[in-house]
C-alpha cells in the first residue's frame, strides 16, 4: 500500500519544483525527503523523478502518482471537513457558498427568515465567483453553495447533487427615456440597431448576447465593456446604449433606467443548490435547503 506521507512529499517537489523547498515546507532535511521518495520509488518500482536545468521535473509514472494524489489529497480535506461539520452540530455552524447577483438579491431574503426559525445556528455565507464556488464545494470548505447554468454549459449531475431553486430570466436594461422603456416586454428582434453594453469578455451574459441576438438575425454592436452590473446600470443610464442582465441582477435598480422583459426571446439560466454527493449532510444544511426552497417559491415569480 503507498504511503500517503509519501505520495504528499512527492506531490510537493513536484508543485515546489524542488527537494529542499519541499523540505522546508515540512520542516524535513532535503536528505530526509530523498530518503522518503527512494521508498515511494521502491514501492511503486519505477523512477518518479528526473533532474533538469529548471528542478525537479516528475517521469511520466510520477505525472500519473501526482494527478492521483492531487484527488487524493482533496478527498481527505473534504472528509475532515464532513467530520468537523458533524463535531460542530451541536454548536449550530453552516457553511454555504454563493455567487454576487445572488448575495445581493434573493440570498438575503433567505438568511433572514432562516435566522428568525433557528436563531441558535451560526450561520456563515461564502461569495465567490463560479470555478471558486465549485472547488470550495469538492474540498470541504462549503457543505452547499448557490450555482448557475444555461442550456448550452449544464452542470454534471454525476459531479454534484442538484436542486433547481428557480429560473433566473434575463432582462433588458434601458434608460428611462429610451423608446422602449414604458414596454412590458420586447423581442430580441426590436434590438437589432441599438449599441449594447456587456460584460467583460468571457462573462457568461455575453454569450447569451451573442446567442439571441444571432437567434433573432442581428450581430451586437458593442459601445462599452463593464466590470459589473452597476456600472453597466449606469452607463445605460446616460444613454451609452442597452443592456442584458439576469433579474436577479436587477433587484437593486439604478433610478435612471427602467427593466423590460424579453419574454422568451433570450434564455434564463438555472440557479442551483448543489452539493457533493459523498457529503454526509448536517440538520442545519437541511433545515437551510428547506427554508430556502420555500423562499425560492415565494419569489419565484419576482425573477421571471
Amino acid at each position: 500500500m503507498l504511503n500517503i506521507r509519501r505520495l504528499e512529499l512527492l506531490l510537493d517537489v513536484v508543485e515546489l519544483g524542488s527537494i529542499t523547498a519541499a523540505a522546508d515546507k515540512h520542516v524535513y532535511s532535503p536528505s530526509g525527503v530523498s530518503q522518503q521518495l527512494r521508498r515511494l520509488e521502491a514501492e511503486v518500482g519505477q523512477p518518479l523523478l528526473q533532474r533538469q536545468a529548471r528542478g525537479m521535473v516528475p517521469t511520466d509514472a510520477g505525472h500519473v502518482l501526482t494527478a492521483h494524489t492531487r484527488k487524493i489529497l482533496r478527498q481527505m480535506a473534504a472528509a475532515e471537513a464532513d467530520l468537523a461539520e458533524i463535531a460542530g452540530l451541536n454548536r449550530g455552524s453552516l457553511t454555504m457558498g454563493t455567487f454576487p447577483t445572488l448575495g445581493g438579491s434573493f440570498l438575503p431574503l433567505v438568511i433572514s427568515r432562516f435566522k428568525a426559525q433557528y436563531p441558535a445556528i451560526d450561520l456563515h455565507v461564502r461569495s465567490s465567483r463560479f470555478n471558486e464556488l465549485i472547488e470550495m464545494l469538492e474540498n470541504g470548505q462549503v457543505g452547499m453553495s448557490l450555482l448557475w447554468d444555461y442550456e448550452w454549459n449544464r452542470l454534471n449531475p454525476e459531479s454534484f447533487a442538484l436542486t433547481t431553486v428557480f429560473e433566473d430570466a434575463t432582462a433588458l436594461i434601458v434608460g428611462k427615456d429610451h423608446r422602449l422603456a414604458r414596454r412590458k416586454q420586447v423581442d430580441m428582434a426590436d434590438l437589432a440597431k441599438e449599441e449594447w453594453i456587456v460584460r467583460e469578455e468571457e462573462h457568461p451574459v455575453l454569450e447569451v448576447l451573442h446567442r439571441s441576438a444571432q437567434a433573432a438575425g442581428f450581430v451586437p454592436r458593442i459601445s462599452f465593456h463593464a466590470n459589473d452590473y452597476q456600472e453597466a446600470q449606469a452607463m445605460v443610464s446616460v444613454g451609452l446604449g442597452v443592456a442584458l442582465a439576469p433579474r436577479t441582477a436587477v433587484v437593486n435598480k439604478h433610478p435612471g433606467v427602467s427593466i423590460v422583459s424579453l419574454g422568451s426571446s433570450a434564455p434564463a439560466r438555472r440557479v442551483l443548490l448543489a452539493h457533493r454527493h459523498d457529503r454526509v449532510r448536517a440538520a442545519a444544511e437541511v433545515a437551510f435547503q428547506t427554508t430556502l426552497l420555500e423562499v425560492a417559491k415565494e419569489s419565484a415569480a419576482d425573477f421571471r
